[in-house]
């Protein structure tokens, strides 16, 4: 595996460690992070108007050098009425990347989630600033 993008100093509050395989072409893998980051902004929490990535929902995201990603990812409450869909959500999304040759989604909460990890884009569409 190749460098993290945490430790490669590109740490933001909402974006996920990222780790990258040796395996695959640079230009290719830059596609592939971009469309994997793209799917996820397309799964929403139905309660809450911005996307589960920009949210900070989406802890880390694995490819290895098969293509096949596993992402770690938690909620903003353990009791989420959406619990039991979201993972298949993000699941059927990344599946839908093309080059992504299967994905496993893991529900993690630890550390919980706090509203720190929001982007600015999500503290704008909640009226949080």
């Amino acid at each position: 595996m190749v460098q993290t993008s945490a430790a490669m100093g590109e740490v933001q509050p909402n974006r996920p460690d990222i780790a990258l395989p040796d395996a695959i072409p640079p230009a290719e893998l830059d596609r592939l992070t971009d469309d994997i980051t793209a799917a996820l902004k397309t799964v929403f929490d139905p309660e809450i108007p911005s996307d589960i990535y920009e949210l900070g929902l989406i802890y880390r995201i694995d490819i290895d050098d098969n293509s096949f990603v596993t992402i770690d990812m938690t909620l903003t409450a353990p009791g989420c009425p959406v619990a039991g869909e979201m993972p298949g959500w993000v699941e059927t999304a990344v599946a839908a990347v093309g080059g992504v040759s299967g994905v496993k989604v893991n529900m993690v909460f630890d550390p919980p989630w706090d509203q720190s990890r929001m982007s600015d884009e999500a503290r704008i569409a909640l009226d949080m600033w």
